[in-house]
C-alpha cells in the first residue's frame, strides 16, 4: 500500500511514535518565532524523534541551535518543478509527519507529493483540504475568522496531533559568533559594553500602511536620548536604509545606523539583547525582545493585535482608535491616520512605564 494512503491502525501508530518529523514554518519572522512554543511541544511530546524545519532561507538565523530544531532544510522555490524536486528530498528523508505551520497551499503540496503519511495544519480553501491527511478548522466566529494569537494557533496544531502544550515563551538562542560580530561593530563605533541602547527597528517587510512617520521616530528618538539618556540605534532591514537615514537626518540627538552593511538577523538578535529599550513597527524585531525578555514598545496601525497578544508584561503596544482600523492593507488608500496620529509623547508614556 502506498505511504499516503495508511489503513485507520497505521495512521495512528505514525500519529503516536514519529520517528522523523518535517515542519513547514511560517513565512513571516514574528510568526516563526511565535511558533516556537508549538516546536517546543513537539519537541517534549516526542525527544527521540528527528524534527527538521523547512522554510524561508534565513530560517537558520532564528532556529540554529534551538533545542527543539534537529536540522534545517530549504523551502521549495517557485513552480511544479520546483515543488516536485522538494518532494523526492522529502520522500527520501522518510518523514513520518507533516506539521504544516504555514497555510498556503503550496506548502501543503511537497508532502502531500511525498507521501508523507500524516500531514497535519488548517485548511482554509478546498486545495489545502485536499492535500492533507488530517486538516484543521481554522479559528472562527460564526463565519469570520477569530483572530487569536498565533502563539495559540500553532498550538492548536500540535495538540491535534496528541502533543501537550511545553511552556507559552517564545525561544532564541543568540549565536556566540553573532553576539561577537555585533560587539566588534559596535565597539568601533565607539558604543561601549553596557551602554543603556534604544534599538529602533523603523521598517515593515510587509507594506508602508506598518510604518510609523519618519518624523515621528525622530522626535521620540530625541526626547528619549535626552531625557532617559539611551543612545539611540537604528537597525533596518535590507531595502529599509532610506528610512532609518532619514531618521537620522531629522534627529538632533546623535543615532548610530547600522545600515552599512544592514545587521543580519542573528546580529539583530544580539543587538536586542543588549538594548535596554526596542521600538519597533509591529514587525518580527518585536518578538525578538520578547523572546529574549527585552521591553519593547511596538506601533500598531493597520493589523489586529489580538493576533499578537502574547507576554504583554514587558510590552507595550500603542494604537490610535480609528474606524478604518484593523485594516490589513499593505497601502493605506487614505491618509494612514492610524499611524500619524499616533503622537511621539504616547512612546514617552510607555518607556516611563517599562523602564527603572
Amino acid at each position: 500500500m502506498p505511504r499516503g494512503t495508511t489503513t485507520s491502525s497505521s495512521a495512528t501508530a505514525a500519529r503516536t511514535e514519529p520517528r522523523r518529523i518535517l515542519v513547514r514554518a511560517p513565512t513571516w519572522v514574528g510568526d516563526v518565532l511565535m511558533a516556537t512554543p508549538a516546536l517546543r511541544a513537539l519537541r517534549r511530546a516526542h525527544p527521540k524523534a528527528e524534527i527538521a524545519v523547512s522554510g524561508p532561507r534565513w530560517l537558520p538565523d532564528l532556529l540554529t541551535e534551538l533545542p527543539s530544531v534537529d536540522r534545517l532544510l530549504p523551502g521549495p522555490g517557485r513552480g511544479f518543478a520546483a515543488q516536485r524536486a522538494h518532494a523526492a528530498e522529502l520522500r527520501r528523508a522518510d518523514f513520518d509527519w507533516a506539521v504544516l505551520l504555514a497555510d498556503s497551499a503550496s506548502s501543503a503540496a511537497a508532502p502531500f507529493l511525498a507521501r508523507i503519511p500524516v500531514r497535519v495544519g488548517y485548511a482554509r480553501d478546498p486545495l489545502r483540504r485536499l492535500l492533507l491527511s488530517q486538516p484543521l478548522q481554522p479559528p472562527r466566529d460564526g463565519r469570520k475568522r477569530l483572530p487569536i494569537s498565533m502563539v495559540e494557533r500553532y498550538l492548536r496544531v500540535t495538540r491535534a496531533l496528541g502533543c501537550a502544550d511545553a511552556g507559552l515563551a517564545l525561544e532564541i538562542v543568540v549565536g556566540a559568533a553573532a553576539r561577537t560580530r555585533l560587539a566588534a561593530r559596535l565597539a568601533r563605533a565607539g558604543v561601549e559594553l553596557g551602554a543603556a541602547l534604544l534599538v529602533v527597528t523603523p521598517g515593515a517587510s510587509f507594506g508602508s500602511s506598518k510604518l510609523w512617520p519618519v518624523e515621528h521616530f525622530a522626535a521620540a528618538c530625541d526626547r528619549l536620548t535626552r531625557e532617559r539618556g539611551l543612545r539611540v540605534v537604528l537597525a533596518p532591514g535590507p531595502g529599509e536604509e532610506p528610512i532609518a537615514r532619514e531618521i537620522g537626518r531629522r534627529m538632533g540627538e546623535p543615532a548610530l545606523e547600522l545600515s552599512n552593511p544592514t545587521t543580519t538577523l542573528a546580529e539583530l538578535a544580539a543587538l536586542v539583547e543588549r538594548a535596554q529599550l526596542v521600538l519597533t513597527n509591529d514587525t518580527g524585531p518585536r518578538h525578538l525582545a520578547v523572546a529574549l525578555d527585552r521591553p519593547v514598545i511596538s506601533l500598531l496601525g493597520p493589523t489586529d493585535p489580538r493576533h499578537t497578544e502574547h507576554l504583554m508584561e514587558r510590552q507595550r503596544v500603542l494604537r490610535e482608535p480609528v474606524e478604518c482600523s484593523p485594516c490589513h492593507k499593505k497601502v493605506c488608500p487614505i491618509d494612514h491616520r492610524c499611524m500619524t496620529r499616533l503622537a511621539p509623547e504616547r512612546v514617552l508614556r510607555a518607556a516611563a512605564e517599562l523602564l527603572p
